[in-house]
């Protein structure tokens, strides 16, 4: 038992071999003059980074000796503290995305999106007095299983695919939106990404695969403290600097976007009544069909306990918003008192995702850098770990278990689970490396990835608990059609490109505008078209249809019995 440990500080220790790889030696020489003394991450910084991913795989292993069944693996038996699966939720669902996003969005947009908090308390009412005391009378290890009994195994088997392809997807992004953060800290080109990419989620897996849900959920709460002790890191040593709160805007940046009330344009990238309908359908879509939501949910004792995770993770959300909006506030601040401090290829307006990272690396104390890049591995591997641990169930339960092959003995199952969360952690970071093909900034990237398929996944558990006559049939062509309807508003852009090419079609006659940029690299002209419609009316759009074409598709097309149904096994 003594040897587990030495074996974890071996692997810490190959991690910051690897990590130190990466570092170049002459990092100073990008770095202007007055940024000499601070030349990115020192030794220390790494340091700490890497006693943080020690901790967290010896954590892993800790609750690896507790697990006796998968019961125990996937949902921590049921009865776990609903304080620390609300942050865990929080962890999951924001992380990477919202320490890179919302500073950067705040810096270079403006500060609608952070009306969202108001979207929050509908948020709270529809999910805990409506969803949570339907889905709690069911305890199931996999949210998919519900959706066998009212629709045929077809439809169960559709959403635990879609829900692996989702969060295939997300965790793919936000382990590369963290690599490239890092290459600007470490000043490197972004060729690196698939090396750092590889450190990142090497750590998540590791401790998540050994682990299960318990290690999840506590690493969840560390990673939450760190991430949010970064973000007031940063705000007390702008507010420092500069003698006080000057940096909070008193009237609106003429840098910012135009974001209104409302606007009948469709095409306005953000507006009041658009940030709060997105994030209410996105929070209701994600805690009533994301696998990761209902997985914690289950984890609680009862309806009333999970209310109370729920309530955690709206009230943590609304706290960490509001400090990182924040944080883009001070950002701006801090550069436009000291603009010979950003680098020529950053800039306040266009590519103000950079901004952050760059002030991480380059403008906070050694040591303070370290704490506040381990917050950001933190919010990478909270996604990560979370969505590996729920594919994982998935997987077993819907897939090998459902159809008549899972291991015969339930050490098997706990080793055949730890198995393939290592391997699906091996295929997000493989998939990592495609992520930048995707276009628009963090928002606008992680927006158009999350909707495609949270909203049709929802439509199947909405059809099944809420809608009596819904037949298959119905809710395979909703589903399709609600998948579709996302899938074209987000890629609006391209599409109109692609019509614009291949047909000659104006794209102002399709609410558009044709853009030429230059690639600095390779001198080459890039074509692009504005998207006719923004990313914010995705979800609203998707559900909308989603639901009218099924609703009218289970009339067209009614189920006979419910017996016959249950039955139809693959057929629909």
């Amino acid at each position: 038992m003594r040897e587990a440990p030495m074996r974890t500080l071996v692997i810490g220790a190959v991690c910051l071999l690897v990590v130190l790889h990466v570092v170049p030696c002459s990092a100073s020489e990008t770095v202007s003059e007055v940024d000499a003394a601070r030349s990115g991450l020192a030794v220390i910084d790494w340091i700490i980074i890497a006693v943080y991913g020690c901790g967290t795989i010896g954590l892993g292993w800790f609750y690896s000796r507790k697990q006796q069944s998968t019961q125990e693996y996937f949902v921590g038996s049921g009865n776990m503290n609903p304080i620390l699966v609300g942050v865990s939720l929080f962890a999951t669902l924001l992380s990477t995305i919202s320490y890179l996003s919302m500073p950067g969005e705040t810096l270079g947009k403006g500060p609608v999106n952070m009306m969202a908090m108001f979207a929050l308390p509908f948020v709270y009412v529809i999910v805990g007095f409506v969803l949570l005391p339907v889905y709690m009378k069911q305890r199931v290890t996999s949210a998919y299983e519900l959706l066998e009994k009212k629709l045929g195994l077809s439809v169960r088997l559709l959403g635990a695919s879609m829900f692996i392809i989702l969060r295939l997807i997300w965790m793919s992004l936000l382990i590369f939106l963290t690599a490239k953060a890092l290459t600007i800290m470490l000043g490197v080109d972004e060729d690196q990404i698939p090396l750092i990419a590889l450190v990142t989620g090497f750590v998540a897996v590791i401790y998540t695969s050994l682990g299960g849900l318990r290690a999840v959920i506590i690493t969840d709460l560390m990673q939450t403290l760190l991430l949010y002790g970064g973000a007031l890191l940063v705000l007390g040593m702008i507010t420092y600097d500069l003698g006080g709160v000057s940096w909070m805007p008193t009237e609106w940046n003429p840098a910012w976007d135009t974001q209104p009330v409302f606007s009948t344009d469709l095409s306005t990238r953000v507006t009041v009544v658009g940030t709060l309908l997105n994030y209410v359908v996105w929070y209701v879509c994600t805690s009533g069909g994301d696998q990761t939501s209902v997985q914690r949910f289950m984890a609680t004792k009862d309806a009333s306990a999970a209310r109370w995770a729920l309530a955690t993770q709206l009230t943590v959300s609304v706290i960490v918003a509001v400090t990182l909006g924040c944080v883009g506030f001070a950002l701006s601040g801090y550069f436009t008192a000291h603009p010979e401090f950003l680098p020529s290829d950053i800039a306040l307006k266009g590519n103000a995702d950079k901004v952050f990272p760059h002030f991480i690396a380059f403008h906070l104390p050694p040591g303070v850098s370290g704490l506040v890049v381990a917050a950001m591995f933190a919010a990478a591997m909270s996604s990560v770990d979370s969505g590996v641990n729920s594919i994982t169930a998935v997987v077993m339960t819907d897939g090998l278990d459902r159809l008549g092959r899972a291991p015969t003995t339930e050490r098997q199952h706990v080793m055949t689970a730890r198995c393939l969360a290592f391997g699906i952690g091996a295929v997000v970071v493989l998939a990592s490396t495609k992520m930048g093909a995707i276009p628009g900034n963090i928002t606008a990237m992680t927006t158009k990835t999350a909707n495609l398929l949270t909203t049709p996944i929802f439509g199947l558990f909405f059809f099944a608990l809420f809608v009596p006559f819904a037949s298959p049939k119905g809710v395979w062509i909703g589903t399709f059609f609600g998948t579709m309807t996302a899938t074209v508003i987000a890629f609006s852009g391209p599409l109109v490109l692609t019509l614009h090419l291949q047909f000659g079609i104006d794209p102002v006659a399709l609410g558009s505008t044709l853009v030429e940029t230059l690639d600095k690299k390779t001198g080459v002209t890039i074509l692009s078209c504005r998207d006719p419609i923004s990313f914010q009316w995705i979800a609203p759009a998707a559900i909308t249809v989603d639901i009218v074409t099924g609703m009218v598709a289970s009339l067209l097309f009614p189920r006979r019995t419910s017996t016959e149904s249950a039955q139809s096994g693959l057929s629909v």
